[in-house]
């Protein structure tokens, strides 16, 4: 048996509440075997940054953990599990552990029950490896797996292996009872408001909507999308974040969205937002490689690690997987010019610790 949860969690309650939840990295050495050590030190960061929770077995993580010449799946599932119990059991408080799934329905079923056994709360399912199937097809896939474990939707960009999910997917999909959340990612501004749309119209309020649109964090959390149902209810919000980009500097992404939080109260918005806006797009630019069509999206995540010393190097399990010829500028750049958004010296000051 996997980790146990150091105290029982609100899993609605706390994904409604909205949270930052990292999509966690891979940690190797230059064998690009697991650097435990490392590792540990990333999940320890999550926690003490005061991150809602953690995504792991996802995009950031690499997809590459489950091919059996590596066979990381279950060891970076469990390291990551048992390492935020340790901390958290120190100062105890809510937090969520969702694990990526994926494959067709045998593959994704076994890594759901493994998840469930590690003492992951939800499952983040990927339908990636679904291309050319019907939508009535991949909606039976996620019912079986809902009957595992409670799921969060994904609707993942195509540029990085998702699909075109449309409106009608996701009004049926949001009839599964044990759907906690949807992560929306298309990187669209139309797909993003089928998933609203979506969500709206089922009537349900008790599943979370989340950003996962690297490219548009701020406005994401900051609009309040118009109920186009027939009783014309309360506006819909996006209320958190499960993020690659939240991988790095997750201090200040925990005090925007609490910042967030209070400007949604606000009769109205402060233009200020609409600069920090795209100041965290032009970031996410440089980290994503949006230059070279997100090839090197894994590695400037590492390097930014790598920079403060919470990874070793940026390698990926993918050796063709590395920075893009002039990535490396852009991230001096957007550091030099935005150096209100990272957490340097947080991460300085407890690094040490973390990597015990």
């Amino acid at each position: 048996m996997g980790a146990s949860d150091p105290r029982p969690l609100d899993l609605r309650a706390h994904l409604l509440a909205g949270q930052v939840i990292p999509a966690h990295p891979l940690a190797l050495d230059e064998r690009r075997r697991l650097d435990e050590r490392h590792q540990r030190a990333l999940t320890r960061y999550y926690v003490a940054s005061g991150a809602g929770g953690i995504a792991v077995g996802v995009h950031t993580t690499q997809f590459e953990i489950r091919e059996p010449q590596h066979g990381l799946l279950a060891p970076v599932l469990e390291l990551a599990s048992r390492t935020a119990d340790d901390a958290l059991a120190e100062a105890p408080r809510p937090f969520v552990k969702i694990a990526g799934v994926c494959g067709r329905t045998a593959q994704a079923m076994h890594e759901a029950r493994l998840a469930h056994d590690l003492g992951y709360h939800a499952a983040l399912v990927s339908l990636g490896a679904w291309r050319g199937a019907t939508s009535a097809e991949m909606l039976a896939h996620c019912r079986a797996l809902a009957d595992v474990i409670p799921i969060v939707g994904f609707y993942l960009q195509p540029a990085v292996g998702g699909q075109r999910l449309d409106y009608a997917f996701w009004r049926a999909f949001a009839e599964i009872p044990n759907v906690v959340a949807i992560k929306i990612a298309p990187f669209n501004r139309y797909q993003t408001l089928d998933v609203v749309r979506a969500a709206a119209d089922s009537g349900r309020r008790d599943i979370a909507l989340y950003t996962g649109n690297d490219d548009t964090i701020v406005a994401d959390l900051l609009t309040p999308f118009p109920s186009t149902a027939p009783d014309r209810g309360e506006p819909m919000h996006i209320v958190g974040g499960l993020l690659g980009h939240w991988a790095v500097w997750t201090t200040r992404a925990v005090a925007m969205l609490a910042e967030i939080a209070e400007a949604r109260r606000a009769p109205s918005i402060d233009r200020a937002w609409l600069a920090r806006a795209a100041a965290i797009t032009d970031a996410n630019g440089a980290l994503f490689d949006v230059r070279h069509d997100f090839a090197g999206c894994i590695a400037g995540i590492h390097e930014v690690l790598r920079r403060q010393g919470l990874m070793r190097g940026i390698w990926c399990l993918n050796p063709r997987e590395t920075l893009s010829p002039g990535q490396r500028e852009e991230i001096d750049r957007v550091i030099a010019a935005y150096p209100w958004m990272t957490d340097d010296d947080f991460v300085a000051q407890h690094r040490d610790a973390w990597l015990r």
